[in-house]
């Protein structure tokens, strides 16, 4: 399994091929204090606008700005919008436009007018044709994916219903896609997920997902059971169903379901959200990342999004930080001591829906790899716990000259890293009992240990949790920096 940390660095070297409605987003922000004397309608005082690449454009956008390549094909106008569209989408260092101009239907728009103060959506105009396009005008588009289809490490579909999507273009898509063992992600609009069939995943929203299910799709059980049936019929190998304020829930094929709550955030504006979602999953799993770090990193990306106002676009580093947030505590209010009460937090924690992730270690000089696994963990789980030995714990087990630093010394230090939520101090030599008190859905160590050697790896998989190894980073060692500095070589 590829970590979230160990993922990201690979993320610059993949490119997305994303189809999809191209539109032209545009906020009207302002102030209504009064009525038109001319009908009985709401009078906005403009004070600023702004203009977006909209639709599956701003799924392109939050690509390029993740860091990865993208090759987008999308339908434009004869007009002004769709010069505009092609422009900003040239100017992105990132993206390569491929546009097909169809002269006879506009480039579609979307205006918003938005009260600036309250950011509430007042009234929206739309230009658009939704209807498929013309069989010439999805030949050359046809022609244009497949042309560029090699190139790609994932493709990505983006449906709004405007037109790009025709029924022939899914197919011949996906079929050259699987033929060149190319996974394909899409967001869909049709209830018909029979259309989509043989992609890989697919990401409706709740209410999509219910009208192409024929389900409530109130509780994750029902959620499930429905998304099963509809794996089935579609021939996919997973679902992932968004929810807003619930947070998401993904369903694979093989495997049980997973789910995650929303990150607790200001909403703003859910403008593009869905769009952040898509895009983060496609960069993620190209870079390599499993259906659980990838969802992780999607539901954090839909929380920057709604955050922002507008069609926003969430960059590497704010998706980091929502994944690993700075400390929210002062390092002294995050250490438990030796038989300290765990219970509280833990009963917060899991009453939030969060998952909880355990490692240990003595710690005693914190060096690159003891990072590296620490920040591995905590983007494996929604909260991590460390585990440290105390200092008779440190002597049994490594010797009368160690630890090199105290306890409280050395779980400071712990406290202080941003991946680390929780310290909390044992006696005995080995962690067994704090893993039994705390039952982690996820327990990680270090790549130098084999799934068998991990004390508690019995515990955390009878409750079905997972034990996650990371590779160390060679050369870096405690007890050899120790030596060193004893030997006067530090």
């Amino acid at each position: 399994m590829l970590d979230f940390e160990a993922v990201l660095p690979a993320i610059g070297r993949q490119t997305v091929l994303c189809v999809g409605d191209l539109m032209l987003d545009e906020f009207v922000y302002g102030e209504v204090s009064r009525i038109s004397p001319e009908a009985p309608a709401p009078v906005i005082a403009v004070q600023r606008s702004e203009i977006n690449v909209g639709g599956a454009g701003n799924v392109a956008r939050n690509i390029a700005a993740l860091g990865a390549r993208c090759i987008f094909v999308g339908l434009i106008g004869d007009d002004d919008a769709g010069r505009m569209l092609s422009a900003a989408l040239t100017a992105e260092p990132l993206i390569e436009p491929v546009l097909v101009c169809d002269e006879s239907r506009p480039t579609t728009r979307k205006v918003r007018f938005v009260s600036a103060h309250f950011s509430t959506h007042m009234l929206r105009a739309d230009w658009e044709i939704a209807a498929p396009a013309s069989l010439t005008v999805e030949q050359e588009l046809i022609d244009a994916i497949l042309q560029h289809l090699p190139a790609a490490d994932i493709v990505l579909l983006s449906d709004y219903a405007k037109g790009v999507l025709t029924s022939r273009l899914i197919r011949d898509v996906i079929d050259a896609a699987r033929k060149l063992g190319k996974r394909v992600i899409v967001d869909p609009k049709s209830p018909n997920f029979a259309l989509y069939r043989g992609a890989t995943l697919l990401t409706p929203n709740r209410k999509e997902f219910a009208e192409a299910t024929r389900s409530r799709a109130d509780s994750q059980a029902e959620i499930a059971a429905s998304a099963r049936e509809a794996i089935a019929s579609a021939q996919c190998e997973a679902i992932l169903v968004t929810q807003s304020e619930q947070g998401m829930t993904l369903v694979p094929r093989d495997g049980e379901a997973i789910h995650v709550p929303a990150h607790p955030v200001k909403v703003r504006d859910v403008s593009g959200a869905g769009d952040t979602v898509a895009a983060v999953l496609a960069v993620m799993l190209a870079a390599g990342a499993d259906w659980d770090v990838a969802l992780r990193a999607a539901n954090a990306g839909a929380a920057v999004a709604v955050s922002k106002n507008g069609t926003a676009s969430v960059t590497l580093g704010e998706l980091r930080r929502k994944v690993l947030p700075p400390a929210s505590l002062a390092a002294e209010e995050k250490i438990i001591a030796a038989g300290g009460d765990l219970g509280p937090q833990l009963a917060e924690w899991r009453g939030q829906g969060l998952r909880i992730g355990f490692t240990n270690g003595c710690f005693d000089i914190l060096h690159p790899g003891h990072v590296k696994v620490l920040t591995a963990a905590r983007g494996a789980c929604d909260r991590l716990i460390v585990g440290l030995n105390s200092d008779a714990s440190v002597k049994r087990l490594k010797g009368p000259t160690r630890p090199v630093q105290d306890e409280r010394a050395r779980a400071e230090v712990l406290a202080a890293l941003e991946a680390v939520d929780l310290v909390v101090i044992f006696e005995e030599d080995t962690p067994l009992q704090l893993i039994t008190r705390i039952v982690p859905s996820v327990l990680v160590k270090g790549g130098d240990y084999t799934r068998e050697q991990v004390v508690g790896h019995e515990i955390v998989a009878a409750q079905g949790g997972e034990v996650v190894l990371i590779d160390i980073l060679p050369g870096h060692s405690t007890t050899s920096l120790v030596a060193r500095a004893q030997n006067g070589k530090a």
